[in-house]
């Protein structure tokens, strides 16, 4: 009985790493995020196809002036990532995002862009 306790308690052991990393949150995919700045403008639309692998996020925007290129991290339930490209009047541009992931299907946090700071929800497309 002493034997058996102990294989089942060394199993329990050996699996937890990995019950712990399949519950990890994997945000690859498309993502629509509406965005308010304290300064306006409100509700402003903005799509993103994000790559997860592992901690390291990449992926880009959709928007009328190319596709700015995403790069961040996810550690645990918490999401920061920048973009970069140029606008339409080919300035480069930074946009910083952090916040939290909520589900599967959405997220929200906080932003900051070079017109101001703001806030941000997104919902998995």
């Amino acid at each position: 009985m002493k034997y058996q306790l102990l294989v089942i308690f060394l199993l329990g052991l050996a699996l937890a790493p990995v019950g712990s990393r399949a519950g990890a949150a994997d945000i690859s995919g498309a993502w629509a995020f509406s965005v308010s700045l304290d300064g306006g403008p409100q509700n402003f639309p903005m799509t993103f196809v994000l790559k997860q692998h592992g901690e390291k996020l990449t992926g880009s925007q959709t928007s009328g002036s190319g596709e700015p290129k995403v790069t961040g991290a996810v550690k645990g339930n918490k999401v920061e990532f920048s973009v970069e490209g140029k606008n339409r009047s080919g300035d480069p541009f930074k946009n910083t995002f952090t916040g939290v992931i909520e589900s599967p299907t959405k997220m929200s946090g906080a932003c900051e862009f070079p017109k101001g700071a703001g806030k941000w929800t997104a919902t998995k497309k």
